[in-house]
């Protein structure tokens, strides 16, 4: 089940402001070519965006759109970006509102003939603003009967961004599964407030291996490289980080935009984009989430039960519910 293709971990360009515009299609526009532009507020090498960049780079390289993107783009600043790509004529705008929700739906109350997809905590609104979500609890709560089988100290730790429904979600379903397979689990839990201090989760994560985890949940950059120093395994999230960690991420939970973007720019192009939940599309049903393990560390028969686990969860059979409380230590 490993994955040879994978995206690297490259050093992150902290505290950037700048305002960077590239364009992948490198040709004139072709007439049938959507015009994408995504914003971002971070680089594009943060795991979380990188999935969304990925997939609008596939899109343009299989020459659907015709594709621009900035990164690194300060809330401040984020209103004024979509105004600019809207009035040049953008068809669909991208991105992620987070904390600026109000004036990004004012600015698509301005372009109502201008289609726009944001990652948001929030729902809909009519006429052109959709929204979408990383919803991999699935495979994340795949990933969690790994991690619940592997632990011998039946204590596992884990490390976070912010305790916002994007992150606490995933972390229930993780605990969910754990506790499926190994009912003395017990869990450690920790938010850094930041999307990226990696001294900061190598700092947390270093504490509960102290205090006696030896399986690591790694929502944050920095705890695998904990791991790797005490030698004690890790469980990945959103990208697969193996290849830069051998022999330490047991699994990783993937989340795969490409069905979010492609269902999108089918409907730009088809002239029937309206607003909807996109989340749905982050599913394991629609191939928007996944499992990679390494089954060099997970023993065959804890596999065989995790892709029973995922038959049943395909089939209907199984439901991993959603639950965007705020997860706790119980130790």
């Amino acid at each position: 089940m490993k994955i040879t293709t994978r995206i690297g971990r490259r050093a992150l360009l902290a505290g950037a402001t700048a305002l960077t515009l590239v364009t992948t299609s490198g040709g004139a526009l072709a007439a049938d070519k959507v015009k994408v532009a995504a914003i971002f507020t971070l680089p594009v090498e943060q795991q979380w965006i990188s999935r969304i960049h990925k997939a609008l780079n596939a899109a343009a390289e299989r020459g659907d759109i015709d594709y621009l993107f900035s990164e690194n783009v300060a809330n401040t600043d984020y209103e004024r970006v979509m105004r600019e790509y809207a009035e040049a004529g953008q068809q669909l705008i991208v991105g992620e509102v987070f904390g600026l929700e109000r004036a990004a739906r004012s600015v698509a109350a301005d372009y109502p003939e201008t289609a726009f997809l944001m990652g948001s905590s929030f729902g809909p609104e009519a006429p052109n603003f959709s929204v979408f979500d990383n919803y991999i609890h699935e495979p994340s709560y795949l990933t969690g009967m790994i991690a619940g089988e592997a632990t011998e100290s039946n204590v596992i730790g884990m490390v976070g961004g912010y305790a916002i429904p994007e992150v606490n979600r995933l972390m229930n379903a993780f605990m969910e599964g754990a506790r499926e397979v190994n009912p003395d689990v017990k869990f450690l839990v920790n938010f850094i407030d930041s999307w990226y201090d990696p001294p900061k989760a190598k700092e947390s994560a270093f504490a509960m291996m102290d205090a006696g985890a030896d399986v690591m949940y790694a929502e944050r950059f920095g705890v695998s490289d904990a791991a790797v120093e005490r030698g004690v395994t890790a469980v990945g999230n959103v990208i697969d980080t193996s290849a830069d960690y051998p022999k330490t991420i047991l699994a990783s939970a993937i989340w795969h935009m490409e069905p979010t973007i492609d269902k999108a720019i089918a409907e730009v192009a088809a002239g029937t984009f309206e607003a909807a939940d996109y989340g749905v599309y982050s599913y394991m049903e629609y191939g928007g989430g996944s499992v990679v393990v390494d089954e060099t560390l997970v023993p065959a028969e804890v596999l065989d039960a995790v892709k029973a686990k995922e038959a049943a969860i395909l089939s209907g059979d199984f439901t991993v519910e959603v639950n965007d409380e705020a997860p706790v230590s119980d130790m």
